[in-house]
């Protein structure tokens, strides 16, 4: 509790005057712990605020990127990331955070490494998605981005990454009830700088997150962390020999999925809400009856 504190009231002073101004803007709480590598990166980012380009586009984000005259969104926050782990000695970079610059990879890494929020619509490749514990796949509005976070933006009509920023925090009007993502982002358009935008602009795909706080809807061809969630959930439930608990979702995967779905009453399709809410409540039910799994404890009536 101390660290949220200290870590709201640093951004409270961090805020613009002209928006500390506006009575009616409230900082949202995080609604998940901010881990201290997060307020690392941010005080980091803070620190480059101001930077602009020099001579032709050069920045020092490109050149230690390995291109000096980059477009650099992604170059700055990929940089800020690394200059933590030289600082605390962390291991974020490719671990946490991606290291990349081609248009989609940076979402990529996300998804694949389990953690993305699509603002709206399915994750192209994959399926919907649903927040953990909500009722209903994701709509937009529903998640409001976290310290850390990374926006991926389209400019165009399309479904690719054009830009990308790095939240801060978001505050919410309090009389009409709208929130706002505050960033931190590189090459806006020629500097880094702070900038504010609607939960709901259109233009926002989604986020790569800290926390994992959704699932996804998933099949065959499907690669990552999910995936190997799923993978483990079904070998314990003795339907997918562990040998293919690989995370990619193959043929072995599908007819462990079928047999389930069948098991249970549940049409053989894709690994869906209903299917993986019914695979956690059986995983649990089978834990909770499980000897291997209940606690030992010392302690004497």
């Amino acid at each position: 509790m101390r660290r949220l504190l200290c870590f709201l009231l640093v951004f409270l002073l961090l805020l613009p005057s002209a928006r500390a101004e506006e009575a009616e803007e409230e900082v949202i709480p995080p609604q998940w712990p901010v881990p201290d590598y997060v307020t690392w990166l941010l005080q980091v980012a803070s620190g480059e605020v101001g930077y602009t380009e020099e001579e032709h586009g050069r920045t020092k984000y490109g050149e230690w990127a390995g291109d000096p005259y980059c477009q650099w969104c992604a170059e700055f926050q990929c940089w800020c990331v690394d200059q933590v782990d030289q600082i605390y000695g962390t291991s974020l970079l490719r671990n946490v955070y991606p290291r990349y610059s081609g248009s989609n990879e940076g979402r990529a890494w996300f998804i694949t490494a389990g953690r993305y929020v699509v603002r709206k619509g399915p994750v192209d490749g994959w399926g919907y998605e649903w927040l953990k514990g909500c009722d209903s796949y994701i709509s937009s509005g529903d998640y409001i981005p976290q310290p850390g976070d990374w926006v991926f933006f389209t400019w165009t009509s399309d479904e690719d990454t054009d830009h990308v920023a790095m939240v801060e925090y978001c505050t919410r009007n309090t009389k009409t009830g709208e929130v706002s993502v505050h960033v931190i982002e590189g090459n806006k358009p020629s500097a880094v700088a702070r900038d504010v935008y609607d939960l709901n602009y259109t233009r926002i795909l989604g986020y790569g997150t800290v926390h994992d706080v959704a699932d996804i809807t998933m099949s065959a061809g499907n690669r990552g962390e999910k995936v190997r969630q799923l993978q483990e959930k079904l070998a314990y439930l003795g339907l997918l020999d562990p040998q293919y608990i690989s995370g990619f979702f193959g043929n072995a995967t599908v007819e462990a999925l079928y047999a389930f779905q069948r098991q249970n009453g549940l049409p053989t399709s894709l690994a869906n809400r209903t299917t993986q809410l019914k695979i956690d409540e059986t995983v649990q039910l089978k834990r909770e009856r499980d000897p291997s799994t209940w606690t030992v404890s010392d302690d004497e009536d």
